[in-house]
This record gives structure tokens, sequence and C-alpha cells, in this order.
């Protein structure tokens, strides 16, 4: 099968998370990367073209002129798709700008830096009718697909509880002041949107509850705080959920959980039991019930959903992690605009979901109000 092409958007030397999307693209070979703008600084943007072999001609000095450029190519040689790995504040324009071009996105979370520029993702990929993903990468774990199918099908009851955090510890100390590119770009207001740990892994926390649980959570009461003296942005979270249907959850996501490194866990029980679920040992399913001793179910190990194999390259007891799971979405991604299949990857509606939560967490914790709403975007 021919190869699909990707031009990329930021992501250039010293950006942690461009190299990731590189390595997740190319691991089952569904995308070649071809063209790419990954720095404002030319020396960087050039450095980092040169070494991942870019042709020159399609290492480009901006944005814009990779667009122009790549819709000037025939149609058999342009880049199918748009990887846009940039600071908050350039998702929208740019993620926009590829749509309107014709070409199908891949875009960073958040979705935008508010739910205003969400929507208007949202329409232009309606207009467009060009495919849209978002790096949600933990729903594109084996297990967590093989957690939301056995809550789809009933086996742990009506689901009462929901409980996911994200303790992260790296911004425990003011990097963000001393020169830490990554940190700095996260905790200013101008590229990070209204939240930072709540932008940045809060809305990784909200979308895997919603993923595996199968509910909407209707009303949070949060609250947000910001622990390092001068820092602009929330640096820790805290919210109570309330779904449709009458379950509770709790969210925790904290960057300043010192000696945390990236601590992702969801629980959830239902009435007859519950699956526990975290990150940093992925290949593991813990389920407990009510009536019976717990279960261990591991990653391309037996008693699996049909398809769960599908979602693995190894076999059982060869630890797989976070490329995987970002190729993962690569692959389903890449199977939508080949108009192949039905694999699931987040997309338009999980970004206006995280959108909406995050406004209303903020509009709750600045309120005297004990429950706000997240707004359902029905009426719009």
């Amino acid at each position: 099968m021919t190869r699909l092409r990707l031009g990329m958007v930021g992501g250039g030397e010293g950006a942690f998370i461009g190299a990731v999307h590189r390595m997740a693209a190319a691991l089952d070979g569904d995308w070649q990367l071809v063209a790419g703008a990954f720095s404002t600084d030319a020396g960087r943007n050039a450095r980092t073209g040169t070494q991942i072999n870019l042709d020159p001609q399609r290492i480009y000095p901006s944005f814009d002129a990779m667009i122009a450029g790549e819709r000037a190519l025939p149609a058999g040689e342009r880049i199918d798709a748009v990887a846009v790995v940039t600071p908050n504040h350039l998702h929208a324009p740019m993620a926009i700008a590829a749509l309107e071009a014709g070409f199908a996105v891949l875009c960073e979370k958040p979705m935008a830096m508010n739910v205003a520029e969400a929507e208007a993702i949202a329409a232009a990929v309606e207009a467009s009718g060009s495919q849209f993903a978002l790096a949600f990468t933990y729903s594109g774990y084996p297990l967590i697909e093989e957690a939301r199918l056995r809550v789809a099908r009933g086996d742990f009851g009506a689901i009462r509880l929901v409980q996911v955090e994200y303790l992260q510890g790296w911004l425990s100390l003011p990097i963000d002041t001393d020169g830490n590119r990554q940190a700095a770009w996260r905790t200013d207001p101008a590229r990070a949107g209204m939240g930072g740990c709540l932008g940045d892994i809060g809305t990784h926390a909200f979308q895997l509850a919603e993923h595996v649980s199968g509910l909407s959570v209707e009303l949070v009461s949060a609250d947000i705080a910001t622990h390092v003296p001068g820092r602009r942005l929330d640096d820790d979270v805290s919210a109570l959920l309330r779904f449709a249907g009458g379950a509770r959850g709790v969210l925790k996501a904290s960057q300043v959980a010192a000696g945390e490194e990236n601590g992702l866990r969801l629980r959830i029980h239902g009435e007859r039991g519950g699956l526990e679920w975290a990150q940093m040992e992925p290949n593991t399913l813990t389920l407990r019930w009510l009536d019976r001793p717990a279960e261990v179910v591991r990653t391309g190990g037996p008693g699996l959903h049909d398809g769960i194999a599908a979602l693995t390259r190894t076999p059982a007891g060869h630890p797989e992690g976070y490329i995987e799971a970002f190729a993962n979405l690569y692959r389903a991604f890449a199977a939508a605009i080949r108009g192949d299949g039905d694999r699931r990857f987040p997309g338009v509606v999980d970004g206006l979901r995280t959108m909406r939560f995050i406004e209303a967490v903020i509009a709750n914790a600045h309120a005297d109000r004990k429950w706000t709403p997240i707004d359902s975007g029905e009426t719009e």
C-alpha cells in the first residue's frame, strides 16, 4: 500500500513532541514525512529537516510557505495531511488554513485556546470534508480499548464511580523562568491559553475518563491553584464530576507533585466490579469483582476482545508503550483518510468536549457556585 505523505509544522530541534510524532507516524509504514516547517528559527528549522533527511526544497521557512508550496505540487506528490505540533495559540489558525487548503489535519491537544476557536476548527472540518484527529495519545493503548469495550459490554453493571488522576512533578520549581523553553510556553497565557496544567494534562485525564466510561460529564465543581510564585497559569487542578446517568467522579491533575513522572491512572467501578489501569504500567489491566477474585489482563495475552490484537505489535511479555499507542492513532487516521475501516481515533467531538471542560472548570473555580454545567453545544 502506498504510504500517505505527511507535512509537519512545529516540532523542531529541542521540541519533545515533534520527535514523538515522527516516530509514531513512521512505525507502521502508513506515513512518510516529506515536508515541514519546524521552527521560526531558520537554523533550527534547517537542521531539523536535514537530520530527518527531507528534500531541502521541502524544508519550508514558514507554515504559509509549506501550504502554498505543497498545493502547487501535482496531486500525487503533495502532502495528504498536516501534523500541527506547535504551542496551543497556533493550533486553530494553522488547522483551519490546512483544512481549507484541502489537507487532513492531526493536531496536538488541547484543540485550541478556547471554545470559540475549537468551534471554528469544527466548522472548517465540516466544510472541508477532511479528516481531523487530536493527539489524545492514551486512548491508543490496547488495554484502554479493552477497558472501554468491557465497560460498554456491561461487565461491571451500571457505572457509579470514575476516578482519574494525572500527576507530574516537572514544574515543581520555576523552570519556566529559568530558560526551559517547554515550560515557558506552557505557562504563558498568550501561547497556552486559559489553562496551564488544566489544558496540558487535565484534558488528557478528562478525555480518557469519558472515553472509557462511555459517559459524559454534565457538571463540575473545581479548585485550581498556582503553587509556584509568579507563575501565570495553574499548575494544580482538582475537580468533582457528575456524569449523565448519575455516576460520580474525581479528577486530579498536577504538575507540581514533586517526584512524580507521568502518573496517569484511571479507575472505574460499577455495581458488580471495576477496573484499574496506569499509564506507567500500560500492559496490565486489573479487573476487580464483588463476588470473585481479582483478575489481571495483559496486552497480547488471552481473554481480550477480537480486534485488540491489531493494536499490538509484539508477543505478550514484550512491553509496548507510548510510541506504539501514538502509532495506533496515526494508523487509524490513515485508515480514515483512505476510507478503509472504522478504526477509532479522537477528533472534533473530543476536542470540543475538552475545551468546554476547561472553560467550565475555570468558571467554577472563580465563582461562588457549587456546580457549573459543561455546555453540551447542542443548541449551536
